[in-house]
C-alpha cells in the first residue's frame, strides 16, 4: 500500500502548499523541495481542496506558465 506524503501533513502547512500552488512564482520543484509532494500529489491535493471551477482556472493557468517557459528556455 503506498502512503500518500500530503496526509501527514497539518492543516497550516496543506494551506501553505495551496498558497505556493496557487502563486505564480512557485514551482512545483520548490514545493517539492520544502515537502515532498510530487506535482501528481500537489494536483491532487488541490483538487480535494480547491472548488471544482477554481481547480480548473488554476490548471488552465499552470499549463499556459508551463508552455510559456518551454518557449522562453
Amino acid at each position: 500500500m503506498k502512503i500518500n506524503p500530503a496526509d501527514a501533513l497539518d492543516d497550516a502547512a496543506i494551506s501553505e502548499i495551496i498558497e505556493m500552488a496557487l502563486s505564480d512564482h512557485t514551482s512545483f520543484t520548490q514545493i517539492r523541495s520544502l515537502y515532498g509532494l510530487r506535482e501528481k500529489e500537489v494536483k491532487k491535493l488541490m483538487r480535494s481542496r480547491l472548488k471544482s471551477g477554481s481547480y480548473k482556472v488554476w490548471r488552465t493557468r499552470v499549463r499556459s506558465f508551463s508552455d510559456r517557459r518551454a518557449t522562453y528556455k
